[in-house]
C-alpha cells in the first residue's frame, strides 16, 4: 500500500511519462539555461499539491520526466502550466531565448505521454542515462 498516494476519496498511484521540446527543435536548453530548467521545473511542481517528479532530464532540445500526477489534474493542464510558466520565466531571465523565438512561443504544440506501468523501472533508467550533449 506504500506505493500509493491518498486524496480525500481516492487512492491512486498514477506515473506518466512526458516528453515536450523546444520549437523546432531548437538547442537552446543547454548548460546553464538547462539547469535553470531543471531548478524551475521542480520549483513549479512544488507550487502545485500532488505533483511529484520522479525523473528528470534536460536535453539540448527535449525535457524528459517521470511524474506521479494526481487524478484531479488532466495531464494537458500539468503540460499547459508547464510549459507556460517555464516559458515566462525563461523569457525573463534568458533575453535571447525570447528575440530568437519567433512571436515567443518557445515550446512545440506536441508533447508526448505515456502512462508508466509494468515496465517502470525500464523507463527510469532510460530518462536517467539519456546522453546530454
Amino acid at each position: 500500500m506504500s506505493k500509493y498516494r491518498k486524496l480525500s476519496h481516492t487512492i491512486y498511484e498514477c506515473k506518466h511519462h512526458l516528453v515536450f521540446c523546444p520549437k523546432y527543435r531548437y538547442r537552446i536548453l543547454k548548460d546553464e539555461v538547462a539547469e535553470f530548467c531543471r531548478q524551475q521545473i521542480h520549483h513549479l511542481v512544488k507550487w502545485k499539491e500532488h505533483l511529484k517528479i520522479l525523473e528528470l532530464n534536460v536535453l539540448a532540445d527535449h525535457i524528459y520526466m517521470k511524474i506521479s500526477i494526481a487524478p484531479k489534474y488532466s495531464v494537458s493542464g500539468v503540460m499547459g502550466y508547464l510549459k507556460g510558466k517555464l516559458a515566462i520565466r525563461l523569457f525573463l531571465r534568458y533575453e535571447s531565448i525570447g528575440k530568437r523565438c519567433w512571436r515567443r512561443h518557445l515550446w512545440s504544440r506536441w508533447y508526448c505521454v505515456s502512462t508508466v506501468g509494468l515496465n517502470e523501472e525500464e523507463i527510469r533508467i532510460y530518462v536517467r542515462r539519456l546522453r546530454r550533449p
